[in-house]
């Protein structure tokens, strides 16, 4: 009898005392953890500071001689002879499909229409609107109708006079049908 009143005793001890410790009152505390470095994470935030580098900043640079998954590095240099050498050299490897060129409007939409207006005719909202004090070139003017493909393609890659490159920010097909777009709809509906 003492056996079972002990037992029944030491069974709710047990749980009162498992109930008291397995949380707090302001619930900071969620108990133990099984794997505590999966719940928490000993990353750094991307601009917090990290006392193990010397300069003290969490956001590092890639390392040197690496490439992004599929981006290709560029031959040609941010000259006015590798925009020449681009122009002659390069060839759009893709095809004027309804597809392809829906696509370089959207990528247009995305990266262009800001700086170059959604006609193309350097009316962006950021030259409009006073941000950018510098109007952009216009793509439809006689001197972009005589440009080739691998002209806007080098561009949009290595940047040219004030603007940047965008050929870390641009897959190399979308880059090309950008230059479809720009080429095939943009310049087709230009009133000359």
């Amino acid at each position: 009898m003492i056996s079972k009143k002990f037992g029944s005793i030491t069974a709710v001890a047990l749980g009162f005392l498992f109930a008291a410790t397995s949380c707090d009152r302001t619930r900071n505390d969620k108990g133990y953890e099984y794997f505590p470095d999966m719940a928490h994470s000993l990353a750094y935030e991307t601009y917090a500071t990290n006392p193990a580098m010397a300069d003290s900043h969490a956001m590092r640079l890639p390392a040197a001689n690496t490439i992004s998954r599929e981006m290709i590095p560029y031959a040609y240099p941010n000259t006015p002879e590798g925009r020449l050498q681009a122009a002659a050299e390069l060839v759009n490897p893709l095809e004027a499909t309804p597809e392809n060129i829906a696509r370089g409007k959207e990528q247009f939409t995305i990266f262009c229409i800001g700086c170059h207006g959604e006609l193309g005719n350097g009316e962006g909202y950021l030259f409009t609107s006073g941000r950018y004090p510098i109007k952009p070139a216009s793509l439809i003017s006689e001197k972009m109708l005589a440009m080739p493909d691998g002209d806007i393609f080098h561009v949009i890659s290595a940047g040219y006079n004030t603007m940047g490159a965008h050929g870390h920010m641009i897959r190399p097909d979308d880059r090309w049908k950008i230059a479809m777009y720009v080429k095939n709809e943009l310049q087709k509906n230009t009133v000359k």
